[in-house]
């Protein structure tokens, strides 16, 4: 597999910058990720990883900047990579704080170009373009909304799922309305960071940030999507939603809140721990 632009590490509890060097590196190339089995995350940092390698590799599968993911379970040292006949890589690309002089030699002894992406490169979140082809599609269109302050493998799941259905569009809460709904401490993360990792899932057409208050906050974002449907998850459930799409005539759905088959059940409040 040849011209492979190659990043390496663990991703463990995957966040927006490194979703935003991801994209930096994918606009080199077909990218792929060389992710540190659990094993190899616990050689080199000194403790097992918060998520498992089957786990970590389904979100990097999800994320629309990647092409493939191949789990590294022999390294002698994190300023190397794995080279195969199947999988020689073309240009390996590290964040800028990762640079060393030691990955600068192994690239120039094995002929494989190098990048740096600086960090200060990497705070920016910027809102993906609707392009024409989405904006013409006939498929139908589907809308979701929430918080997603805490973005994990339970929410790729169901915009996976969701995204059955036809076009996904998600509408994030604004920060203001978060707090309001949810109390003190909420959100976490910004309303542009947090639509940043939405959109970067490859099963979601658009993420917008909702303009208006309350349990139906995303009103006049749906009022300029037009979807056919309005999919929630068991926890999502509100009288208020159900009024809604009864009184335009939308399909209201109700999805159980299950894993990807094989991985852990997940939630933000779990893992923000309040």
């Amino acid at each position: 597999m040849m011209n492979n632009i190659i990043v390496s590490g663990g991703f463990d509890n995957i966040h927006s910058r490194e979703i935003r060097f991801l994209e930096e590196a994918a606009k080199l190339g077909r990218l792929h990720v060389f992710l540190w089995s659990d094993r190899l995350v616990q050689y080199f940092e000194g403790e097992y990883p918060n998520f498992s390698d089957e786990e970590r590799k389904y979100f990097l599968q999800a994320v629309r900047y990647v092409t493939g993911v191949t789990v590294v379970d022999e390294l002698p040292n994190r300023d190397v990579l794995v080279i195969t006949e199947d999988m020689r890589p073309c240009t390996w690309v590290v964040k800028q704080a990762d640079d060393s002089p030691q990955k600068r030699s192994f690239c120039l002894k094995n002929e494989i170009a190098y990048r740096t992406i600086p960090d200060d490169g990497l705070m920016r979140f910027p809102a993906l373009p609707l392009n024409s082809e989405i904006a013409g599609s006939t498929r139908k269109k589907v809308v979701v909304t929430g918080c997603f302050d805490w973005l994990h493998s339970g929410h790729v799941r169901f915009f996976e799922e969701t995204s059955g259905f036809g076009d996904l569009y998600v509408v994030l809460g604004h920060d203001e309305n978060v707090a309001l709904l949810k109390g003190e401490g909420h959100p976490q993360f910004p309303q542009d960071e947090r639509r940043y990792m939405v959109q970067s899932i490859r099963f979601v057409e658009r993420a917008m940030i909702s303009s208006g208050d309350g349990w139906m906050d995303a009103e006049p974002e749906i009022a300029l999507i037009k979807p056919d449907i309005y999919v929630v998850n068991e926890d999502g459930d509100k009288p208020e939603k159900q009024a809604f799409c009864k009184e335009h005539g939308l399909e209201y759905i109700v999805l159980k809140r299950l894993p990807k088959e094989g991985l852990p059940q997940r939630t933000s409040t779990d893992l923000r721990g309040f």
